[in-house]
C-alpha cells in the first residue's frame, strides 16, 4: 500500500450516467408493490425445508429496561437470544449490559436465524461485515413490522474475524442502535485456532459507545439539524454497557476485541503510560504479523484485534486506555459546538475510555506469534477495471450529505454503481471540492473556491467512515491533499491498512484506493457512511452486483 500527497486539487472523476434505469432490466423483485419510501413491499423471508442449519438460534428486538448509571434503571431496546441449536458457547451474554450477546460461530457453519420484532416499530438486521446472501444481509426493503418474524439462512464463509449485528431501517438506523440494539459477532477457523491466542476468560469484547442520558437516567436522542449534520455526540463513555469500566486481569496476555457502537464519535486510542499498541488485526480478520501503532484511530463500525500482555506488571497497578487528541474530522467553522451538541466531551479532546487494574500475579502466558495469517491479496491488475476506478465521492452541504452527488432513493441505481458479479474492482473514494449536492438529486450547486478544497464544501469538510456490504476489500492507497496535512498528522500514524476492511475512515482531503471482491452473490448491497446520522439522512447508496 503506497501513502502520497498531491500539491493541486485531485480532478473529480465525473459520473458518466444520468437518469434512472428501465424498470425492465432490474430483478423481478423490484417491480414489486411499493411501500414506504418507494421500496418493494415483501413478505418476511420463511425457513427453508431443504436447509439444514448447524447453528439454529432466536433472535428478539424487545423493548426493556436496563441497569446502566446509579440509580433507575434506564429504558433501552434489546437483542436477546435463544440456541435452539448448535454449540453452547454459539451464544453468550454480556454480564448485566443493554448489548446483544455475543454470537460465536466457526466458518464452514450453516446457520439460521429467526429474527422476531418484538418493537412498536418497523426492524431488519444487518450483520455488518459477514459475506452472505443479499436477500438475507439485512436491506431496508426487508423491514418486519411488530410481531414478524424474519428468517435468516446463510453459510458463514468469513474467514476468521469480529463482525456485528445492528439494525438497518431507512432513517431510523441511528435511533435503534443508540438506544441499544447492537452485538458482536466473533468468527473462529481452524488457522486462527493454531495460533493460540488467548480464549476463554483471557478474551475480552470491548464494546465502545458514548451516550447522553438525563437527571431520571433516561437516554437523550435528539439530534437535531446540528446533530444530523456533524452527528450525534454523548458526554458518558460506555464499555460493555458500563460507565466508567474497570477490567481486573493476571499479569498475563489478554486479547482485546475492540469494536466502536457509537452512532458518530470516532476514537484516537493509546494507553495513558505510552505502551505501543500491539494490533493483531482489524474488520476482515488477523493481519499477516502484529503491528505495533503509538494510538489507533477507530471510527463507527470498525473492529480492532488488540494484544495486550499485562507480564511484569504489579499487582494492584492501573492502566487507562484513553482517546487522544486530534483534529480534522469535523469542520474547523464553528468548532465550539461540533461534536459535544453543546454538553461536553468534545470528540477531538482527551478522555478515558477504560481502566485496567492488575489484581492477580500469574507466572504462565502465552507467546505474541511472530506470523498470524496469510492474506491473498489482489494487484490493481487483477481488477476488471484498472484504469477507471469506481467512484464513491463523498459531497457536503448544508444539511446534504452525499455519496456520488445523490441521496439515497430505492431505483436509484446508477451506470457507475452496476457491478458485473464475479468480478474484482477497482474503487476510489474521496471528497469533491466545493459545495455539495443540496439533497434535490444530483445537482452539485457551488463550485470550488481557494486553495485545498476550502471554499464552502471545503470549510464543511469532515471525516466519514465508509462502509460497503458484502465482502471485505484491501486498501491500496492513501493520498491527502496538501492543505490538509497538519490535520492529517494527527490521526495517520493511527490506520492499519495492511488487514482487510469493510469500513473505512476517509479524512477530509483524503482520497482513498481499495479494491473490492463482487463474488458469489447477486443482488442490491449496499454503501453508506457509518456515521449512522449521516446513514439516516441519505448518506447511502446501493450496488447493484448482477
Amino acid at each position: 500500500m503506497s501513502i502520497s500527497k498531491f500539491q493541486s486539487r485531485r480532478n473529480f472523476i465525473k459520473q458518466t450516467s444520468i437518469g434512472l434505469l428501465a424498470f425492465a432490466s432490474m430483478p423481478s423483485w423490484i417491480n414489486a408493490a411499493e411501500g414506504m419510501h418507494g421500496m418493494p413491499i415483501l413478505p418476511p423471508r420463511k425457513a427453508s425445508a431443504n436447509f439444514k442449519p448447524d447453528v439454529e438460534l432466536e433472535l428478539f428486538c424487545q423493548n426493556t429496561e436496563a441497569p446502566v448509571l446509579a440509580g433507575k434503571t434506564t429504558r433501552v431496546q434489546k437483542y436477546s437470544a435463544k440456541l435452539l441449536h448448535g454449540p453452547e458457547q454459539s451464544v453468550t451474554e454480556i454480564p448485566s449490559s443493554y448489548l446483544g450477546p455475543v454470537i460465536r460461530l466457526q466458518k464452514g457453519q450453516k446457520v439460521r436465524i429467526h429474527l422476531h420484532n418484538q418493537l412498536d416499530e418497523d426492524t431488519i438486521t444487518h450483520w455488518h461485515g459477514l459475506h452472505v446472501p443479499a436477500e438475507v444481509d439485512g436491506h431496508p426493503m426487508y423491514v418486519i413490522g411488530q410481531g414478524q418474524t424474519f428468517v435468516y439462512e446463510f453459510e458463514v464463509v468469513n474467514r476468521a474475524c469480529m463482525a456485528i449485528y445492528h439494525p438497518h431501517p431507512h432513517e431510523a438506523t441511528a435511533k435503534q442502535v443508540y438506544h441499544g440494539l447492537a452485538g458482536a459477532i466473533i468468527v473462529n477457523d481452524e488457522i486462527e485456532a493454531a495460533l493460540g491466542l488467548p480464549s476463554g476468560e483471557f478474551e475480552i469484547p470491548i464494546v465502545i459507545q458514548d451516550r447522553l442520558f438525563d437527571l431520571q437516567n433516561q437516554l437523550i436522542y435528539s439530534p437535531g439539524m446540528h446533530g444530523n449534520m456533524f452527528g450525534f455526540y454523548g458526554n458518558r463513555i460506555l464499555v460493555n454497557g458500563h460507565p466508567e469500566l474497570q477490567l481486573e486481569v493476571a499479569s498475563r496476555a489478554y486479547r482485546l476485541r475492540f469494536l466502536n457502537g457509537s452512532t458518530a464519535r470516532i476514537y484516537k486510542l493509546a494507553w495513558d503510560d505510552g505502551t505501543p499498541i500491539t494490533v493483531l488485526g482489524v474488520d476482515g480478520g488477523l493481519l499477516e504479523q502484529p503491528e505495533q501503532k503509538p494510538y489507533v484511530m477507530l471510527a463507527p463500525g470498525e473492529r480492532l484485534d488488540v494484544w495486550m500482555d499485562f507480564s511484569g506488571r504489579a499487582v494492584g497497578s492501573e492502566l487507562v486506555m484513553r482517546s487522544l487528541p486530534f483534529s480534522g474530522a469535523l469542520p474547523h467553522m464553528g468548532m465550539g459546538m461540533m461534536g459535544n451538541n453543546g454538553y461536553g466531551l468534545p470528540m477531538q479532546s482527551d478522555y478515558a475510555i477504560f481502566s485496567v487494574k492488575i489484581n492477580k500475579k500469574v507466572s504462565d502466558s502465552p507467546k505474541l506469534p511472530t506470523a498470524l495469517s496469510k492474506i491473498s491479496r489482489y494487484e490493481i491488475s487483477d481488477t476488471h477495471n484498472p484504469n477507471k476506478p469506481v467512484p464513491i465521492t463523498i459531497s457536503e452541504g448544508h444539511m446534504s450529505m452525499l455519496l456520488n452527488g445523490r441521496p439515497y432513493a430505492y431505483k436509484d441505481i446508477q451506470a457507475n454503481e452496476r457491478i458485473p458479479v464475479h468480478t474484482i474492482q477497482l474503487m476510489e473514494i474521496s471528497h469533491e471540492h466545493g459545495m455539495g449536492g443540496m439533497g434535490n438529486g444530483g445537482g452539485m450547486g457551488m463550485g470550488r473556491m481557494g486553495m485545498g478544497g476550502m471554499g464552502m464544501g471545503g470549510m464543511m469538510a469532515m471525516a466519514h467512515p465508509i462502509h460497503l456490504h458484502g465482502q471485505q476489500f484491501q486498501i491500496v492507497s492513501r493520498s491527502i491533499d496538501s492543505s490538509r496535512e497538519g490535520d492529517y498528522a494527527t490521526v495517520n500514524q493511527g490506520f492499519i491498512n495492511s488487514g482487510l476492511k469493510d469500513t473505512v475512515l476517509v479524512m477530509p482531503g483524503e482520497t482513498v484506493r481499495i479494491i473490492k471482491p463482487f463474488q458469489d452473490y447477486k443482488g442490491l448491497f449496499m454503501f453508506h457512511c457509518h456515521n449512522l446520522e449521516h446513514e439516516d439522512m441519505g448518506m447511502m447508496r446501493d450496488f447493484l452486483v448482477e
